[in-house]
């Protein structure tokens, strides 16, 4: 590891200070994390937000903070369980992916679990099926359920997002500029400007214009439930189309978007099989301006 990564590291470590756990789950936390030595800040976050859930859990069942009895499988099997968390199925198999990977390298003479099962990407749509969406939020009986059921596609399809940052999309919030449409979201767990795929700009646009300063896809606050569910719902209709899946509508934009990079390309010429070292790469990279961002992942289809 370099030394300036190093140091980075060891200030991560050093700084980490949680609203939600206790001082003596952060100390574990840190003190866990250092041991395992991550070779990069987003490792060393990664560990961090994992040990300290693996402390709080701790602290709440009356276990001893220590290595010997946290690191055990059942116990992290225990920490990691939809019971005792409201963490959605993908942030506990990270959760416990990174708590293993801490065990391997801090005790790694201990009894370890099988390994975990890789939950697979949703599968894209094709164009022919988004057309078909689209032809389908066409036809909703009124102008606020076909801007609204548009956006839905277009902010996925188009952007990507999910989650709270769907939900959270005003119509301002679709801006013109860079030569080219961008959501900004600044919602969620991770504000940034998205590029939106260049088929899609129209469509947006018009549903943003009618939303204006409210939320693109309905309700009242970005912090709402279920808001995509009565949507999809009411788009599932004819004989040939499921019901719209927000997952497999930010596939798809995963997808072409890898494609236009060439990221296939990249990873064939690497060997490299698994995309898991990736946001360790990327940690070295430049920051991309969002003009270049937008030439490179807008397209112009």
């Amino acid at each position: 590891m370099p030394l300036g990564e190093e140091e980075a590291v060891a200030q991560s470590i050093e700084r980490f200070s949680p609203r939600r756990v206790g001082e003596e789950a952060a100390r574990f936390a840190r003190e866990l994390t250092a041991a395992a030595h991550p070779e990069s800040v987003n490792r060393a976050k990664a560990f961090l937000f994992a040990a300290s859930r693996l402390g709080a859990f701790g602290e709440s069942v009356g276990l001893e903070l220590s290595c010997e009895v946290l690191l055990r499988p059942s116990v992290i099997e225990r920490c990691c369980a939809p019971s005792v968390t409201t963490m959605s199925a993908a942030t506990r198999r990270t959760l416990r992916s990174n708590l293993r990977a801490i065990a391997r390298r801090v005790a790694p003479g201990s009894p370890q679990a099988p390994r975990l099962s890789r939950e697979r990407a949703k599968t894209p749509y094709t164009r022919a099926q988004i057309a078909a969406y689209l032809a389908l939020a066409d036809a909703q009986p009124t102008e606020a359920r076909r801007h609204r059921a548009s956006a839905l596609v277009c902010l996925g399809a188009g952007a990507g997002l999910v989650g709270a940052d769907l939900k959270g999309v005003k119509g301002t919030d679709v801006v013109r500029r860079s030569d080219g449409v961008v959501v900004v979201v600044g919602a969620g767990r991770c504000p940034r400007t998205v590029p939106v795929l260049a088929r899609y700009h129209d469509r947006l646009l018009a549903a943003a214009r009618f939303a204006g300063q409210r939320l693109l896809i309905g309700g009242t606050s970005p912090t709402r439930r279920n808001v995509t569910s009565p949507l999809t719902a009411s788009l599932a209709g004819g004989t040939d189309l499921e019901r719209l899946d927000v997952a497999r509508l930010r596939s798809t934009w995963m997808s072409e978007v890898a494609s236009m990079i060439g990221l296939r390309a990249f990873m064939d010429a690497a060997g490299i099989c698994c995309s898991q070292r990736l946001g360790d790469l990327v940690s070295h990279l430049e920051e991309v301006e969002e003009a270049r961002a937008v030439a490179l992942i807008g397209g112009t289809f």
